[in-house]
């Protein structure tokens, strides 16, 4: 069964991460093709200035803003009965807000990992879930779960982050084919190194050496070079045409190309690139305590990092 292609135009949707990265400028997309829109982030600040941006600019589309910390499940939920209730049918929803934890798995909290996989895969599994009534009630709607490079490869010091976006990825895979007979799309991303605001604002665990931090800090940034704007182009242009899977920049395109040629040996060259970069130790601390502490804060937004240690924003 082949899928139209998508219409934008007069259509709902609904986007979490709106705030900054990736979701702002597919917020700026999507008032410009015509959509009415409900803008999910926990940042309120700056999702009222998108919304204000967009409203200026498109003064006939409706723009409405949900601030909400994802990482809470009764958020989550009260948030999809919300907008279920206010929007029955609902033309495109995409999955875009996320944060990501570095550090090996021993240097990272039980808290801290559980509220990655909260934000990063039980926000979208649920929203997505509780809102298939509204898209199945629209014919041609769409779905977009945003994954990242680390859905693709599994380096070490992303634990956290590769788990959750393998898991979303493997969600979008099989929804992808159940959905097409109510005529429902489904899209999964996967960006590498996007420009954001994602070095600044790292999230690390929370028995990572304090000497490691800044350092990587900035080597991420240096490592962080793709437009948002262009990614964001290249989703919306990526619905229309209803693609499967949709990879952005060299640095996701580059690894997925070396994870199909060398389905085990592929690690052993991520390995050493990593080590070798500096942004993760060779080996785990004599002793480490495995009290949690430092759960992620930020958790409705969302910028892909491509590499390290970070709170990441698709």
């Amino acid at each position: 069964m082949r899928l139209p292609e998508y219409r934008f135009a007069g259509q709902i949707a609904v986007l979490t991460g709106a705030a900054s990265g990736i979701g702002e400028q597919l917020a700026y997309g999507l008032g410009a093709r015509g959509s009415d829109l409900v803008l999910i982030d926990v940042d309120e600040a700056r999702l009222t200035v998108v919304a204000d941006r967009i409203r200026a600019a498109h003064p006939g589309l409706t723009v409405q803003t949900i601030v909400a910390d994802l990482s809470d499940r009764s958020v989550v939920e009260g948030v999809a009965t919300r907008v279920l209730a206010e929007h029955p049918r609902i033309g495109l929803l995409i999955n875009n807000a996320g944060i990501a934890l570095g550090g090996r798995f021993d240097q990272v909290s039980i808290e801290q990992f559980e509220t990655v996989m909260n934000v990063n895969f039980r926000a979208p599994m649920l929203l997505t879930h509780m809102l298939i009534p509204a898209l199945t009630a629209t014919p041609g709607a769409h779905l977009v779960n945003v994954s990242s490079l680390f859905g693709l490869i599994a380096p070490p010091g992303q634990s956290a982050y590769s788990a959750s976006k393998f898991a979303l990825r493997g969600l979008s895979e099989s929804l992808r084919s159940e959905l097409l007979d109510n005529g429902v799309g489904v899209t999964t991303v996967h960006p590498g190194g996007i420009k954001t605001r994602i070095a600044e604002s790292a999230l690390v665990g929370s028995h990572v050496p304090e000497e490691d931090i800044e350092p990587n800090r900035k080597l991420f940034a240096a490592l962080l070079s793709y437009p948002p704007e262009k990614a964001a182009e290249q989703i919306l242009r990526a619905v229309a045409k209803r693609k499967a899977r949709l990879l952005i920049a060299a640095s996701a395109k580059a690894p997925d190309l070396l994870a199909r040629l060398l389905p085990v040996g592929h690690a052993r060259i991520v390995r050493a690139l990593t080590v070798a970069r500096g942004t993760v130790s060779r080996a785990a601390p004599a002793a480490a305590s495995r009290a949690g502490s430092g759960a992620a804060s930020g958790a409705g937004s969302s910028t892909d990092s491509g590499a390290g240690e970070a709170v990441v924003k698709q």
